[in-house]
């Protein structure tokens, strides 16, 4: 007997049109504006594309004693300004003509762009790969993440250790954000909150990465005989559950800190000193 959602014989084999899904006519039955979430989403990711793209090409005011922009730490070429006890390492030699944060900005892009929710994030804002719950995507075909380029979204844990290497630079150079213009320590200044407040964040967002929940209790059969990694298991679980709150709130605090020394640095302002 017909049920009137057969799909009929000229349609779309494959995909959401396949034949054992509904023959629905319309392309989904949502009513609400989901369309906006993606949108908001795309439009965020769009604009710290290009502000960061900006600044890391611009190869300028990008320290002002004491502060570093996140942007440029650590500085792995020798045409880094000269930053005293500074993350200057210059392991590239002076051989590296272009702009240094595009070195280490490998690390955290490469950190974030194969993060669990950023895939989620740009996947569906850019790549309407679903646009949305319960609507239909309008690629014919879905291979998931098993061929190039998207199979590279596995080396995501390997990132992960060297955001972890990065976010320690950072706490490195927060603590250095406790000096004044002249190096002496004791001090605290406007960017020294704006310093600590990203590197909360950072910390935040980093451990509460889906790799680094496996890494602290996967594999374990009895938590009662590691209580230890049960407890930190727990708390990076937490941490977890804010996952998506903390990228985007990560993402815009280190904007921020490096539009803060960008401002510093090209003499807009004096940094306020609260001691």
């Amino acid at each position: 007997m017909a049920t009137g959602t057969e799909p009929r014989p000229d349609e779309d084999s494959s995909g959401v049109r396949a034949r054992p899904r509904a023959a629905i006519a319309a392309p989904h039955l949502r009513t609400d504006r989901w369309w906006l979430a993606p949108a908001v989403t795309a439009a965020g990711l769009f604009a710290f594309v290009v502000y960061s793209t900006w600044r890391a090409f611009s190869n300028a005011h990008y320290y002002a004693a004491p502060y570093v922009s996140p942007f440029y730490s650590p500085c792995l070429a020798e045409n880094c300004r000269t930053m005293r006890a500074g993350p200057n390492a210059g392991l590239l030699g002076g051989w590296w003509g272009l702009s240094p944060a595009l070195i280490i900005l490998i690390f955290p892009l490469g950190f974030r762009l194969t993060c669990y929710y950023y895939r989620k994030a740009y996947y569906r804002a850019f790549w309407a790969s679903p646009p949305a719950c319960a609507v239909a995507e309008p690629h014919r075909r879905y291979t998931g993440e098993t061929r190039f380029p998207l199979v590279l979204q596995n080396i995501h844990r390997y990132f992960f250790y060297a955001a972890l290497l990065v976010a320690g630079v950072l706490t490195y150079d927060t603590a250095l954000a406790f000096r004044d213009t002249h190096y002496r320590w004791g001090h605290m200044g406007l960017g020294t909150l704006v310093f600590l407040v990203n590197i909360v964040l950072i910390w935040a967002y980093t451990l509460s990465c889906h790799s680094c929940r496996h890494i602290v209790g996967g594999k374990l059969k009895h938590f009662s005989r590691h209580p230890a990694r049960y407890r930190a298991w727990q708390f990076v679980g937490r941490l977890n559950a804010r996952h998506m709150q903390l990228a985007w709130a990560s993402l815009l605090s280190v904007a921020l800190a490096d539009f803060y020394v960008y401002l510093v640095a090209s003499g807009v302002f004096d940094d306020p000193r609260f001691f």
